[in-house]
């Protein structure tokens, strides 16, 4: 067995023990382990302690050895998962359930499409369909329940990926603004169009490296075979694709995929400017940048809270590099109102408005009018300052990754009554022209600037100038939490 089929068998056989999937930390244990590496060594690797490592490598082993009723460990692992291969214990063609340790193995229990939080799932043929199997690992793909009309959003999103051959996307948009809900409906949308469709979610910050092992598992396990690594040890792809040392790459160039990579963000450094990595990260920004320079059929999906700075670089009308900034839901919003029974329909525009349309925001504030107004629109909206309850608590999340120079502008706009031209620095801002314009750039790829263009809702002689604002409830954020010395944001 090869390593590969060696961590297959070991998932499938944890898998069908617990009801989940190995993650990513006990998969690189186990990778480590038939690398003949030291802990120490898998340690360094994946940014962990030694102690922590052993700690889950000694769970692991405690867990194997129950399943298979024999003692594993890390010298006889591979030795243990070989013998469960030759003895055909593995092998349902004759048999319908088999019995190994304490578990009871029934045909097609490890990867049956209704397995819950089964991460494969294939779709099946339908009648007169002779089109191959989409192979599709969405373990990680929030399920909502009810989706709320973007139907320009996915027309223009289906229009760049099937029809204009875009390969590398970003929607991004801030907290709560409905990123993720898209992105889900264009994927049930537009999967039937892919070799292989897989979502993973960078919430945890993993490093490059594991993400690519974990996802090319995936490409494997849903019979794409395992580029061996050439004389260098470098994966090189079957086709032999120069991929700068990234073989995700290679199977991108190989297969068409739709590849989701959620929370973005969390790739990024704190407290500087948007598009800064986290040390050691950068090769993200490699992966990125390929994915759209590259020629493939596949589609990268970036989903964050600001633009990456790779999509600003490469998009174009006429380049295969897209993205798209989520904006609010305008009067659709009223459906959420309405789910949430608030009467007084005639100002319902009005909090659609203070709100921006977004609907998370829209969702807690409609839930705070029922408990504290008992569902009064009239009597939220007649108090000042604006409202922010939980609100506060979620808007922490973005704003918690802002520079000092990010956050001494913000306050400077949340001081101003009306949208500002930025022609010039503010005389209370240390901050250099150039300086400021990249703060303010910043700011904008991470959508907390409104820019007005052109006048609109200004006189007539403000035409030819652009200037800028924030939404009323970025601004009570802001006053409420960076005007008072020694905050905390």
């Amino acid at each position: 067995m090869d390593v590969q089929e060696v961590l297959k068998l070991a998932d499938d056989l944890v898998f069908i023990n617990t009801g989940k999937h190995l993650d990513n930390l006990q998969e690189v244990i186990l990778r480590g382990t038939l690398q003949c590496q030291k802990y120490s060594k898998i340690a360094d690797e994946s940014h962990c302690s030694e102690g922590h490592i052993k700690d889950i490598a000694s769970e692991l082993w405690k867990l194997l050895s129950k399943i298979l009723g024999e003692e594993v460990n890390k010298a006889n692992f591979r030795v243990r998962l070989e013998q469960v291969k030759l003895s055909n214990l593995w092998n349902f063609n004759n048999k319908d359930c088999l019995h190994i340790g304490e578990v009871n193995f029934c045909e097609n229990s490890s990867h049956s499409p209704k397995v819950p939080n089964s991460p494969i799932d294939e779709e099946p043929l339908t009648k007169g369909n002779t089109e191959p199997k989409v192979r599709q690992f969405l373990a990680e793909m929030p399920k909502s329940a009810i989706f709320y009309d973007r139907t320009t959003s996915l027309t223009t999103l289906k229009q760049w990926i099937l029809h204009e051959n875009t390969r590398l996307l970003a929607i991004h948009g801030i907290v709560g603004i409905g990123k993720t809900a898209l992105a889900a409906q264009l994927v049930q949308q537009i999967k039937h169009e892919f070799d292989f469709v897989i979502w993973r979610s960078l919430a945890t910050s993993p490093p490059l490296s594991i993400l690519q092992t974990n996802i090319i598992q995936f490409f494997c396990r849903g019979g794409a075979p395992v580029p061996a690594p050439n004389a260098d040890g470098v994966v090189v792809p079957e086709n032999g694709a120069t991929t700068g040392g990234l073989p995700l790459l290679g199977y991108l160039q190989k297969y068409r995929c739709l590849l989701i990579l959620d929370d973005v963000q969390m790739v990024n450094s704190r407290g500087q400017l948007a598009g800064n990595y986290q040390p050691g990260y950068e090769d993200y920004g490699t992966l990125f940048r390929q994915a759209g320079e590259l020629s493939h059929n596949s589609c990268l999906v970036l989903l964050s809270w600001e633009q990456p700075r790779e999509i600003a670089a490469l998009e174009g009308k006429n380049q295969p590099v897209r993205s798209l900034q989520l904006n609010g839901l305008g009067t659709g919003a009223g459906e959420i109102l309405r789910e949430k029974g608030l009467a007084e329909h005639e100002k319902w525009s009005e909090i659609i408005e203070q709100y921006r349309g977004n609907p998370l925001w829209l969702k807690i504030v409609a839930t705070m009018i029922q408990d504290l107004f008992n569902g009064s629109l009239s009597e939220l909206l007649s108090d000042e300052p604006l409202f922010l309850g939980d609100l506060e608590s979620l808007l922490h999340q973005p704003f918690n990754r802002l520079s000092e120079s990010e956050k001494q502008v913000m306050s400077w706009l949340a001081s101003e009554t009306a949208p500002v031209s930025i022609s010039k620095v503010p005389e209370n801002i240390q901050l250099s022209r150039s300086q400021f314009l990249k703060v303010m750039q910043s700011l904008g790829r991470r959508s907390f600037v409104e820019k007005i263009q052109n006048g609109d809702s200004l006189r007539d002689s403000y035409a030819s100038r652009t200037f800028f604002t924030l939404a009323p409830i970025l601004k009570e954020y802001v006053k409420t939490n960076y005007s008072r010395p020694n905050s905390e944001s």
